[in-house]
């Protein structure tokens, strides 16, 4: 049994121009933060040139302005990097579809080889779970809901480090709850994504 604590996580964020890849959106800001035995071990934080305009609503969102990106990196010099950093760990995030489906997206644009199965656990689902009074499940909610007292900033790394917190309470609870095992918690909570020919081929979740 691949017990939950000492298994390899990686929480990782994007941060993006709008809100979709097919309409043409990008990356502009990527982290994460590795995991085990639910202790930090290393992160992972760059910013993306978008190489397209960041539109209002999301610099709203995430302050992020045109000017910080200059001289920012391509997604071609980042993604490798990205991917070499997350290795064989399982991926986590909240509603964590968006961010794989931003992922897979700059990884299609720069023609990056890909051919293994990832799986990802999402913290909304979790949240779901292991709190189903909740009226909603935002990461803020879902972090006041928690006892966590910190602020959604928005911002890749910031949202990595609460998502953390977020994670590790949710933790506490399954464990609570007779949930030790990594198995069990993927079946309930995870997502599978499986990636051919530059593409992945999102499945079940």
């Amino acid at each position: 049994m691949i017990t939950i604590r000492k298994s390899e996580f990686i929480i990782f964020d994007v941060e993006t121009t709008g809100l979709s890849p097919t309409f043409g959106d990008r990356v502009i800001e990527i982290a994460a933060l590795k995991i085990k035995n639910l202790k930090p071990m290393d992160e992972f934080h760059s910013f993306v040139d978008p190489q397209r305009k960041i539109s209002w609503g999301a610099f709203l969102v995430n302050g992020i302005s045109q000017e910080m990106l200059e001289g920012a990196p391509k997604a071609r010099e980042v993604l490798p990097k990205f991917m070499e950093f997350l290795g064989e760990g399982y991926l986590i995030g909240h509603n964590v579809g968006f961010d794989l489906g931003f992922l897979t997206n700059e990884l299609t644009l720069i023609r990056y080889p890909l051919e293994k199965e990832f799986m990802a656990l999402d913290t909304v689902k979790m949240a779901r779970m292991f709190l189903p009074g909740l009226r909603r499940y935002p990461l803020w909610f879902v972090a006041r809901s928690l006892g966590i007292d910190r602020i959604q900033q928005h911002r890749a790394m910031s949202d990595v480090r609460l998502t953390f917190e977020v994670f590790c309470r949710l933790i506490e609870i399954a464990e609570r709850n007779d949930i030790h095992d990594l198995s069990t918690l993927t079946k309930w909570c995870g997502r599978k994504s499986r990636t051919e020919k530059n593409y992945f081929n999102r499945c079940g979740g």
